[in-house]
């Protein structure tokens, strides 16, 4: 274990601690997950530092990514029964069958981005 070295400023010891951020910008969370990283990072600064000093701003941001999935897994089928999507239409009419799925995504993910991402 290293030990924790303190440098002096005025009347003050200030720990010296060093973070690495450098490998952290490069890991892909996925869509969702760095959309919330990056959400946190320009608005969220004190939860951003929590998570980072913690060491669980990846855990929290692969169960973002999790849930955001799942949510789109569970609630794209229901929006898209309830606008009548279907493979029918889509064999019929493809630009109004485009149209429709094109509007329930960006239905569920309004709702993924304000439940999940920027809250």
């Amino acid at each position: 274990m290293a030990e924790l070295t303190y440098t002096r400023v005025g009347d003050y010891y200030i720990p010296d601690l060093i973070l690495d951020e450098g490998p952290e910008q490069d890991v892909f969370y996925g869509k969702y997950g760095d959309l919330r990283r990056d959400y946190l990072r320009e608005h969220r600064p004190k939860l951003w530092m929590v998570l980072v000093n913690s060491g669980k701003l990846a855990d929290h941001l692969k169960g973002v990514e999790r849930m955001a999935e799942q949510r789109m897994d569970t609630l794209l089928p229901q929006f898209m029964k309830a606008a009548g999507v279907t493979e029918e239409l889509k064999a019929r009419d493809q630009i109004t069958w485009l149209g429709l799925m094109n509007n329930c995504k960006a239905r569920v993910e309004e709702n993924i981005f304000s439940e999940l991402i920027y809250c």
